[in-house]
């Protein structure tokens, strides 16, 4: 496959053109959702990126509706997703954090949770998950063959998803073990085989008559920086200053959650979204060659803001954009995230939109958009009306993010206020006040100039937050 990635130098190209005419398109679309893993805001060329380039998403930005205030599920990944497959916020979403289990993987999706792959089969889809999944490990009710996927392939466990060349990865409920006698770095890149299998049955799924739903959760460019030794490494390197990062080559941590050592993190960096974005536009020419590209809805996204484990340096790269914080905060830097939506014919080409929306609107969209009946219980809003141009769009009274760890993290947002509840369980919990028209990059607290309204945005909180006993109480609970 890499083969052929060499040969792809301008594929940008191949993401502009058109579908195949002469194919008969399907009445309801097929979706092919990509979520990246900590790309920040400002790591994309058409959210401002200039150290290196992204041009087959910024061609999909072309195509598409580009959102500046979409937020994640919250500030980590596995609760970041439980949201979005859910449709809740996650102050009732079932998982609340990244939960360790034996033998293998994150506290599971509980019994009856309905998820965006259920709504998806019931509309009469095939659905198939490629990447990493973190919502339950093999065999639990987690599983994701017991959430309405039917192919999976990929990385249960987010721990485990820490290498990039780890010893086994899950064909459904199958483990395959992949040869770790190479010295670490050669053989088996697990992105690129998940990739490979991805594309295998999207060829498979495009050539029948259902329409398919390809959920495509790549691990990159999560916090182990490491490529395989070919050209796209090779651009990278010598352009940025660099500081070695030393890791984890051996012991218990090695290949188990640790990262590995890396001379060139920054040009390492750079090559792993680099690589991302060929597998984008990898996907998008696999959908034109197939001739369904047209009735094809393409969403790009990312879990959370960027991280600094690993060597990553954000900073350098203006990963988080213009604002505050990264992976963990519940600043916008750590939650505010990249969002594109393409649509052929449906939604306007190269526009943008400042709407304030969430990973949990992703569920009550895709039933609109597929006629499954809308769902009680459900914390998103569709935006179908805001993707087609239609007025009637319906807007957030407010969002609301928690995150259980480093003390308990809780943040609001109603129109331009944001309160920042921190150290919660500490003696000595704080809260902070912004206004985000004025102040982005929320460097002044108003608190102490409104207590009328962190009192009114401290009551969403406390009525937003139901707790689940499976993880850590916030204080008072």
């Amino acid at each position: 496959m890499m083969n052929r990635m060499l040969l792809l130098t301008g594929s940008a190209a191949l993401l502009a053109s058109c579908a195949t005419r002469n194919a008969e398109p399907r009445q309801t679309p097929n979706i092919v959702f990509i979520l990246a893993d900590d790309l920040g805001w400002g790591d994309l060329g058409c959210y401002g990126q200039k150290r290196f380039a992204t041009p087959n998403i910024d061609t999909l930005a072309s195509r598409g509706l580009r959102f500046t205030q979409c937020y994640s599920g919250t500030t980590v990944s596995a609760p970041s997703r439980s949201c979005l497959i859910t449709g809740t916020h996650s102050g009732h979403t079932p998982i609340r954090g990244n939960l360790e289990l034996d033998p293998e993987g994150q506290y599971p999706l509980p019994e009856g949770t309905q998820t965006i792959f259920h709504d998806l089969k019931a509309a009469g889809y095939t659905t198939g998950a490629f990447g990493k999944w973190g919502l339950g490990f093999i065999g639990s009710p987690g599983d994701p063959m017991r959430q309405g996927v039917d192919r999976f392939y990929g990385y249960n466990c987010q721990l485990l998803a820490h290498s990039y060349y780890p010893d086994h990865l899950w064909d459904n409920s199958e483990r395959v073990e992949l040869d770790v006698d190479m010295p670490y770095g050669e053989g088996a890149y697990a992105p690129e085989l998940i990739h490979a299998k991805a594309v295998e049955w999207l060829r498979e799924a495009a050539s029948s008559d259902k329409p398919f739903f390809l959920w495509y959760p790549t691990t990159i460019p999560h916090a182990e920086l490491i490529v395989p030794k070919d050209s796209l490494i090779q651009r990278y390197r010598g352009v940025y200053p660099e500081t070695p990062f030393h890791g984890v080559d051996s012991g218990p941590a090695f290949r188990k959650g640790g990262y590995c050592s890396q001379e060139w993190p920054r040009a390492t960096f750079a090559a792993m979204v680099a690589r991302l974005d060929y597998y984008v536009g990898d996907l998008v020419r696999e959908l034109r060659e197939a001739g369904v590209l047209d009735n094809t809805i393409i969403i790009f996204a990312s879990d959370n803001g960027p991280h600094r484990e690993g060597g990553a340096d954000p900073d350098f790269f203006g990963s988080g954009g213009p604002w505050r914080g990264y992976k963990r905060d519940v600043y916008e830097g750590g939650i505010r995230v990249p969002m594109i939506v393409s649509w052929p014919g449906h939604i306007s080409a190269g526009e943008q939109t400042d709407f304030m929306c969430s990973f949990w609107d992703l569920m009550p969209t895709l039933r609109e958009l597929t006629g499954v009946a809308p769902a009680e219980g459900l914390d998103g809003i569709s935006l179908m009306p805001l993707l087609e141009g239609l007025p009637g769009q319906q807007q957030h009274d407010y969002l609301y993010f928690e995150f259980q760890e480093l003390g308990g993290r809780q943040a609001v947002r109603e129109g331009p206020w944001k309160l920042v509840h921190l150290d919660i369980r500490s003696d000595s919990p704080r809260c902070e006040l912004y206004n985000l028209d004025d102040d982005p990059g929320e460097t002044n607290d108003l608190g102490a100039a409104h207590p009328d309204i962190v009192e009114h945005l401290s009551a969403i909180m406390s009525e937003a937050h139901i707790p689940n006993p499976a993880f850590p109480v916030l204080k008072g609970e």
